[in-house]
């Protein structure tokens, strides 16, 4: 579950989202190794065991044991639902974490539920024979995400996880808000917000106002997807924080 995909220097986590996987990161890890030596992890539930309980304190001890042989603090960045498990760890572990990036992920849905998603997830036509019928279904920056994260059988690609379980996980998020973990960070955190954000309104810039060390930074022209919506940006952004945090030199990105 835990991957070691190398450099040098302090540990760099990178947290998945919801039907992710961490092959889902694949372009970043290249880049991510000049400034340390870098993890990737797969949610539990997402093509292995799901907890007993699918509450996100479960997910977050499952990471947290998961990551017990790092014992340098680590810089946790996380998409989406690994957000959330990063700066609940931060929250639970203070001492294991030394910078966090959260993409496109507020702490409080409250009232939201996954119904109506999880039944059009129902009506997917899997298996899809292969990458092109993907990306004809999804478009090709959420065709790619689902190429990396997907189990590839023989007749295609199809999803990695029971439906239930990724609908069960997000219906949690409707039901309780995250703003005393929040409230209790004070690692330096990067906040990244696409332009067509799938958080509530503003919420994503009340938590930067709530954090005593948190800069918030909207992409124009992104979707919840920003690290595969507008990599260049991403990669400049996240480049800046580990620079202050680890005290590296930035390195420029692809195209300038």
């Amino acid at each position: 579950m835990l991957h070691d995909e190398g450099g040098c220097g302090a540990p760099i986590l990178l947290l998945h989202g919801l039907m992710g996987s961490a092959r889902t990161w694949a372009d970043q890890i290249e880049w991510l190794r000049g400034y340390g030596r870098v993890f990737t992890f797969d949610a539990a539930g997402h093509g292995r065991p799901a907890p007993a309980e699918l509450t996100t304190d479960a997910f977050v001890a499952d990471l947290a044991r998961a990551t017990a042989g790092i014992a340098e603090p680590m810089v946790v960045i996380g998409h989406s639902m690994g957000g959330l498990h990063g700066w609940m760890f931060a929250a639970a572990h203070p001492g294991r974490v030394r910078g966090l990036v959260v993409e496109d992920m507020a702490a409080d849905f409250t009232g939201r539920t996954a119904a109506h998603w999880a039944a059009l997830v129902e009506g997917w036509p899997q298996p899809f024979p292969d990458e092109a019928a993907l990306i004809d279904y999804f478009g090709p920056v959420a065709g790619r995400y689902f190429r990396n994260s997907f189990e590839r059988a023989p007749d295609g690609y199809r999803l990695h996880g029971e439906v239930a379980t990724f609908r069960d996980i997000s219906e949690e998020w409707g039901t309780r808000s995250f703003w005393r973990e929040w409230g209790r960070l004070t690692v330096p955190t990067l906040l990244i917000e696409g332009e067509f954000t799938i958080t509530p309104p503003g919420q994503m810039r009340r938590m930067a106002e709530l954090h005593p060390d948190a800069e918030h930074i909207v992409v124009p022209a992104a979707g919840h997807l920003i690290h595969d919506d507008q990599p260049t940006r991403y990669r400049v952004e996240v480049q800046r924080f580990l620079a202050r945090v680890l005290r590296a030199t930035p390195e420029p990105a692809a195209g300038g």
